[in-house]
């Protein structure tokens, strides 16, 4: 039997799926920060799915243009091809993908949603409005984490 019919192929698990917020991939991919090396090694092994919305990449691509960042001359065009490479698109999530489970800052809601609507394992991020809900988020089975807390 050759390996595109093998049932038992078909049958392997997909790795666990993560999303990162859009700080924590300015993390790996504009500032080289050493906390993101596991979680770039996890993706580039296969052992890890990123998981993204088509407005992540958006808002990806308008942070890359702040001001704020050019003192470390991100390269777009890099970073936004690297994003690509380990993301896997997915739909924007139906809001709110868990009743009652709301982000005070509106803006990273996506993040949460989208980790719970794709059943990603975490969600890797700084932020404190995320990370105050790391309890709650975890009765659905995710866990938000800040990124040097990654497995």
């Amino acid at each position: 039997m050759d390996a595109l019919n093998d049932p038992e192929d078909n049958a392997r698990p997909l790795p666990p799926a993560l999303v990162l917020d859009t700080n924590a991939v300015l993390d790996a991919w504009v500032f080289h920060d050493p906390c993101m090396a596991a979680v770039l090694q996890s993706l580039s092994r296969g052992d890890t799915r990123m998981m993204a919305s088509p407005s992540m990449r958006d808002e990806l691509a308008h942070t890359l243009k702040r001001a704020s960042l050019q003192r470390w001359s991100p390269d777009e065009t890099s970073v936004l091809a690297q994003f690509d490479a380990r993301a896997t698109l997915c739909p924007e999530p139906a809001q709110p993908a868990v009743p009652g489970l709301w982000c005070t800052d509106n803006d990273d809601q996506v993040f949460l949603d989208l980790a719970l609507a794709q059943r990603a394992r975490w969600l890797l991020t700084k932020d404190r409005a995320l990370l105050r809900l790391a309890r709650k988020a975890r009765v659905w089975g995710v866990a938000i984490v800040q990124p040097g807390q990654w497995p």
